[in-house]
Parts: structure tokens; C-alpha cells; sequence
């Protein structure tokens, strides 16, 4: 049996049999429909957000039950990669791969067709779920092809599409109102569902070769879970992400309101500070996995990134009240954050899959599934009180920084290339 065709960059092949992992960068076609399946999960949530009154209003429904919506998304994304990644491990990348595509492309029509709320959370969860595969196994493809930096630098390529993705996602389902209902942004998520499992089916290949796969069972899954979170190394990299990411989301999920609220700037306002910070965050992404990476050590690289984020929420600690500066001094704390995580998040991903080659399903799926729980936690704090505060604010991105740093100096050990590179 033959399928489509791979040149040499490998998209595209007339075997079946897994490519071989190499250092030679994949086509442009592998990264545009591996960084859309990346893209795919803030483009799930995002997307739509616009049309939160519209639908609640449609529905018959309520402001709470609404958030639900979000709620049930993030968990889907969240729980369902501990599926996917798992089973990756198993069956090899690309048949959990499509079946996740194809079953977000029917969850989203059961989301633009829904007559009630309770029918469109639970589509939200299920569309959650299966588009966790996209995130998860893209991540386990990008280990079983490349490593060290040349992983790196695919990473940061991947970055820089789906970086845009939260950018870009709320503006364009601003400007779809202005044609079609909530519905109509369920059916653009439906043809892009549609759309990547045909890209998925065109130019992704098996890459997890039959005798690397975990064929016992779910047994065999679980003891490989276990192994991984009681490599501290790992756990250490795992951790450190999970909670850098913490430190994103608390200004994703209170930014808006902070801003807005405590510092009265407009809505237009917002999304120029809001999209100034996010290029930050994409820049320096692209900065590390083209030049940094070259340069320094990862070791180097995750120590200062992250005490950069821990300075920009104590940064922001201290514009709120020992000196109270305003926005003046509240935005280049948050500039500082978003560019830390252009650093911090690609090399502690890097890290941690390096760390599991034989079990890159499972790691992926820790990584994402601790990154979507800790953020469904951190977001709303901000607003804990029942009033958004700035000091609130940085006090969780304060947090989440030092825990994270915390936990890569007592868990990480550095790798003896790391060491041979510090004494140069």
C-alpha cells in the first residue's frame, strides 16, 4: 500500500515506512501544518470569544453558563492530550493524529449547530479534547524527527505561527460578527478542522517507528507516565513549564480587565498594548532558536529568562505600591514578561522532550496537560477579591516565576554539553 509522495525535506513520500529522525529542517509545508495544529488550541478558545454575548443572548442563557463554554474547552484541551499523547506512544503519530482532527472537525459543527448551552459545552469539551491531539502529537513529531538545537530551532519556527494565533484569533472573530452570528465562527473552526486533516493527511508521515512504539496496553502507558514524572530531571523541566506558563496566563486571563479597569485605558488601547507585548514574546522566540541557542548554554538561557519573569512581576509588585508609577511602569513589566517567555518556554519544552525520546506521546502530554491546568487556575486570580487588581496581578506572575525557577535549580541537573560549554 502507497500513500502521497515526500521529497527530501520529507512532506511528502510513496512509502509508509516511519521517517528517519535527521538534522535537516523538514519543508515548509511540515511547518506550516505542524504550527497550525499548535495554533489550534488558542484559535479554539479565542476565536469566538467576541460573540460570548451574542450566543448567550441567542440561547436563552446566562453570563456564567456562557464561561462554562471556555471552561469545558481548556479541560478538553487539558485532559484530552493524557489521550492522545499516550496513544501516540502506541500506535504511532499519525492515525491518533487524523482521527483527533477529524473528530474536532465534527465536535466544532455539533458547537455552530447547538439549540442550547448544555449542548455547547459539552461540544466545546469534546472539541477541546480532540484538538488537543494537534498539540500534543505535533510536539511528538517534532522529537522523533529532530534534536538539541536543530529541535530548537523548529520549535521557535512553530512559535512564530502559532504565537500569532492569540493575537490575531479575537480581532478576526471581532471582524466575523460583522457578517455572520457565533454560529458562523464555529463553521470557520469546522472548514479549519476540515482543512488540517487534510493537511495532516497530505504531508504528515509516520515517525515513531514500530518497534519504538509501547504495543502491552494501557499498562505500559501508565508505567511510562510514572517512569517520566519520577525522572526528576524531567519533572524538573515539566514544572519549570508548567508554572512559566503559569505566569503567561495570570496576564492573559487579567490583563484586559487590569488595564482597563485600575488604569482606564480604552479597548483600542489595550489591543496595541496587548499586541506590542505579544510581538515581544514571538520576537524573542525567534531571537532564541536563531541566535541564543547558538551562543548559550540552555542551562544559561532558563536561569535568566526566568529571572527576568520573576523581575517583571515583582516589577509590577512594586509599581502598585511602594511606587505607584501607573502604566508608565506596569507595561515595560509586562513587555519584560512576555519576552521572558520568548526564551523560557521553548528551552524548557526542548528540555524535557530531549529527556524522553522513547516516550515523546507521554512527555508532550505532560507538558501540555500541566500547562492548560495550572493556566485554568492562574487566570482568573487576578480578580480573586472580586475586583481586578494589578497588585494581584503581579503578585501571581511573581509566584509562578520563582516556583518555576525554584524548581529547574533543585531538579535539573545540567547536561554534561551544557557543562563542557560553561568552561570555554
Amino acid at each position: 500500500m502507497t500513500g502521497p509522495t515526500v521529497d527530501a525535506g520529507g512532506d511528502q513520500s510513496t512509502v509508509t515506512e516511519p521517517i528517519p529522525a535527521t538534522d535537516r529542517a523538514p519543508g515548509a509545508a511540515t511547518v506550516a501544518v505542524l504550527g497550525a495544529l499548535v495554533a489550534l488550541g488558542p484559535l479554539t478558545t479565542d476565536l469566538y470569544l467576541p460573540a460570548l454575548p451574542g450566543l448567550t443572548a441567542d440561547l436563552h442563557s446566562t453570563a456564567p453558563a456562557a464561561q462554562l463554554t471556555l471552561t469545558g474547552s481548556l479541560l478538553g484541551l487539558a485532559l484530552g492530550q493524557l489521550l492522545f499523547g499516550p496513544l501516540s506512544d502506541r500506535l504511532g503519530r499519525r492515525r491518533p493524529l487524523l482521527v483527533g482532527m477529524a473528530v474536532y472537525t465534527l465536535a466544532t459543527v455539533v458547537c455552530a449547530l447547538a439549540d442550547s448551552m448544555a449542548v455547547l459545552v459539552v461540544g466545546r469539551a469534546l472539541q477541546g479534547a480532540a484538538g488537543a491531539a494537534g498539540l500534543v502529537i505535533s510536539r511528538a513529531i517534532v522529537r522523533d524527527r529532530l534534536e538539541g538545537v536543530a529541535m530548537i530551532r523548529f520549535l521557535a519556527s512553530m512559535g512564530l505561527i502559532s504565537g500569532l494565533a492569540p493575537i490575531l484569533a479575537p480581532v478576526v472573530g471581532a471582524q466575523l460578527l460583522h457578517v455572520t452570528d457565533w454560529r458562523g465562527t464555529f463553521a470557520v473552526l469546522a472548514v479549519l478542522g476540515a482543512l488540517l486533516t487534510a493537511g495532516a493527511a497530505l504531508w504528515l508521515r509516520e515517525t515513531l517507528p514500530a518497534e519504538k512504539r509501547h504495543g502491552d496496553g494501557l499498562s505500559t502507558t501508565v508505567r511510562a507516565i510514572g517512569g517520566l514524572l519520577r525522572d526528576r530531571p524531567f519533572l524538573g523541566y515539566v514544572l519549570t513549564s508548567t508554572f512559566a506558563f503559569g505566569a503567561l496566563f495570570a496576564y492573559v486571563g487579567g490583563s484586559s480587565v487590569v488595564l482597563q479597569t485600575v488604569y482606564g485605558v480604552s479597548p483600542q488601547t489595550y489591543s496595541l498594548i496587548f499586541a506590542v507585548n505579544s510581538i515581544a514574546v514571538v520576537g524573542f522566540t525567534q531571537l532564541n532558536g536563531r541566535v541564543l541557542v547558538q551562543r548559550f548554554s540552555s542551562r544559561s538561557l532558563l536561569i535568566v529568562g526566568l529571572a527576568a519573569a520573576a523581575l517583571a512581576g515583582g516589577a509590577v509588585v512594586l509599581f502598585t505600591t511602594a511606587w505607584d508609577v501607573g502604566l508608565a511602569g506596569v507595561w515595560p513589566a509586562l513587555f519584560l514578561l512576555m519576552a521572558s517567555m520568548g526564551i523560557v518556554l521553548p528551552n524548557s519544552s526542548a528540555q524535557a522532550l530531549t529527556m524522553a525520546p522513547h516516550a515523546a506521546g507521554s512527555a508532550s502530554a505532560l507538558l501540555g496537560t500541566g500547562t492548560f491546568l495550572c493556566g485554568s487556575v492562574v487566570a482568573p486570580l487576578s480578580s480573586a477579591g472580586g475586583h481586578p487588581s494589578a497588585l494581584a496581578l503581579g503578585a501571581v506572575v511573581l509566584t509562578c516565576a520563582v516556583i518555576a525557577l525554584a524548581a529547574y535549580l533543585a531538579l535539573c541537573r545540567p547536561q554534561p554539553a551544557e557543562t563542557a560549554r560553561a568552561s570555554v
